[in-house]
């Protein structure tokens, strides 16, 4: 997998975190912030760790490392959380728009996706000539 294709998966995992955590929390927000903003945090690392490997590939690929490190860490929470949400206190309500199942499936998926992701990208090699 080129690198290229990491970063521009980056700028999209970024991008649908931010939009979609708006999207579920837009309405509860004020009830507890951290809650809101954690997937602002995955976007910002994400977008600024593909600008700085797109600048200067060997400088900032541990940049995009480490943001894909972040997004893994944040998303074994949150899916976690969900999961045990889902088993051990379904009648607790979810602020998203769609139901508590899918949205669990959806976080698992995206954090299964980042854990490849980070794989990827620390398996890139300066020397390599796909890397690019």
């Amino acid at each position: 997998m080129s690198l290229k294709f990491i970063r521009r998966f980056a700028v999209f995992i970024g991008a649908f975190c931010v939009v979609g955590e708006t999207v579920r929390r837009w309405h509860t927000w004020r009830e507890w912030p951290p809650y809101f903003f954690d997937d602002y945090l995955i976007g910002a690392f994400l977008f600024y760790g593909a600008w700085a490997s797109a600048r200067d590939e060997r400088r900032g690929r541990p940049w995009l490392a480490a943001a894909w490190a972040f997004a893994c860490g944040q998303g074994y929470a949150s899916f976690f959380s969900h999961l045990q949400q889902a088993f051990f206190d379904p009648a607790r309500p979810d602020p998203a728009p769609i139901p508590h199942v899918w949205l669990t499936a959806l976080i698992g998926t995206g954090w299964l996706l980042c854990v490849a992701a980070l794989f990827f990208t620390l398996l890139k090699r300066d020397d390599d000539p796909g890397a690019r």
